[in-house]
């Protein structure tokens, strides 16, 4: 069996390591991993025909020879030791950010930002799972300035066990909500499971940068090395502007001075990621005018807080991920947009467990408050809430696509907003 210290050798020698045989690329170090449906050892032999350097295999009957194939116990695991094996080579401020909402459109905030003055090693996408953090730790290199590490968590533990891997020295918990309940138990799961950053940058005596008007993340972070972002009593001060804007502009204030920073993203729910973003690059001693010019020039891509122009009706998608906490900020910022015209079309939360009923049931409730002009549910997981309601109902997002086709809304605001399982972006597609 190979050590560490041997696959390093040969990683160091390689062009970077994949687990995916598919886009393996010339010099590169396959990784067979395994999963329900497939067993990367079986296509090792295909890995180094596609050029990789060589192959890590956890079964003997796939060995080749002693340089192409590195036979181990077992690959994941493997994975994850070369990964942190590479990650302590580095003395660079590396960041981890984990929360129930908003950690990736904040992830995305701080890499433009950041990287307007740095080399950063960035976490592509939201590859944050037990497969996606070894290999965004495995893609630093010589010469990067910042490491900036997404960790996502359905469970307790998985925060606990990326963390000895990252060693972050700067951790981040953009909030903590009623996400992935089924997998934590509960939301005091979700507190546990969550405040495992803070345990391990407690451990270590490093920094975390606290969200200031999130009263329980205050209180989970008091006895840490802490640096506050928000509207009160903050190292980094910010002030939302006034009146009802389509798009966010807050005021980020230094030594009483305001500077307007006129964001592509809707949402007061955005206001803390937006503002944590900003006070990562007055860390780094970035230029507020160079602040606000990376703030300004985000667009986001990924079906997270999208903002599209159809005719004249404005599309808020916000497709990629969904549940209780995440859906109340959604309506609510609906319901504050200056349009008079209102369709919210949802679709189901997924992971909520025992909750999912009397939560899709809440969230119906929540919404009829507002009075919109259309509400619309979507998904088998608000059946039983629907019916009892009498909304408009749709087991699915094609469904729901045909009704929304033949609609006339002119003027209208739209929210578009589900799990990703419910693929709620093809109501527009």
């Amino acid at each position: 069996m190979k050590s560490i210290q041997q696959l390093y050798n040969v990683f160091l020698q390689s062009t970077g390591a994949n687990t995916d045989t598919r886009t393996v690329s010339s010099g590169q170090l396959f990784i067979a991993l395994k999963g329900e449906n497939f067993n990367g050892n079986q296509f090792a032999k295909s890995a180094l025909e596609n050029g990789a350097i060589a192959a890590i295999i956890d079964e003997a009957e796939y060995f080749i020879d002693d340089e192409k194939t590195l036979l181990v116990e077992n690959c994941l695991e493997a994975l994850q030791a070369l990964a942190q094996y590479h990650r302590e080579q580095f003395d660079i401020p590396v960041i981890a950010i984990t929360g129930s909402n908003g950690k990736t459109t904040s992830k995305e905030l701080i890499n433009a930002l950041l990287t307007a003055q740095y080399k950063v090693c960035c976490t592509h996408g939201n590859l944050n799972n037990h497969i996606g953090v070894p290999l965004t730790l495995l893609r630093m290199k010589k010469g990067d300035e910042i490491a900036l590490i997404e960790m996502g968590a359905n469970h307790c533990g998985e925060i606990e066990s990326y963390c000895r891997w990252v060693q972050p020295t700067i951790g981040i918990i953009s909030n903590i909500g009623k996400a992935h309940l089924e997998g934590f138990g509960g939301i005091e799961g979700v507190i546990r499971g969550k405040t495992e950053l803070y345990k391990s940058i407690e451990q270590r005596s490093q920094l975390v940068f606290v969200n200031g008007d999130d009263p329980l993340l205050m209180e989970q972070s008091k006895h840490l090395k802490r640096l506050i972002y928000g509207s009160t009593h903050a190292d980094y001060l910010f002030e939302q502007a006034d009146g009802k804007h389509e798009l966010l502009r807050i005021y980020a204030i230094e030594e009483g001075v305001k500077t307007v920073i006129n964001s592509q993203l809707t949402g007061d729910y955005n206001f803390s990621n937006i503002a944590l973003a900003v006070s990562l690059g007055r860390y780094f001693k970035i230029d507020m005018a160079k602040i606000a010019r990376a703030i300004e020039d985000y667009t986001p891509t990924n079906s997270r807080s999208q903002i599209i122009k159809r005719g004249s009706n404005t599309i808020i998608l916000d497709a990629y991920n969904a549940n209780p906490s995440s859906m109340e900020e959604a309506l609510k910022n609906l319901a504050a947009m200056p349009q008079s015209i209102k369709v919210a079309m949802i679709g189901g939360m997924k992971e909520l467990g025992a909750e999912s009923d009397e939560e899709h049931r809440r969230i119906i409730e929540f919404a009829k408050q507002f009075h919109f002009s259309k509400l619309v549910v979507v998904g088998m997981e608000f059946k039983k809430a629907a019916e009892e309601s009498g909304l408009i109902y749709f087991e699915n997002s094609e469904l729901a696509k045909t009704w929304f086709d033949n609609q006339a809304f002119e003027h209208a605001v739209i929210l578009i907003k589900g799990s990703r399982g419910t693929k709620m972006e093809k109501v527009i597609e």
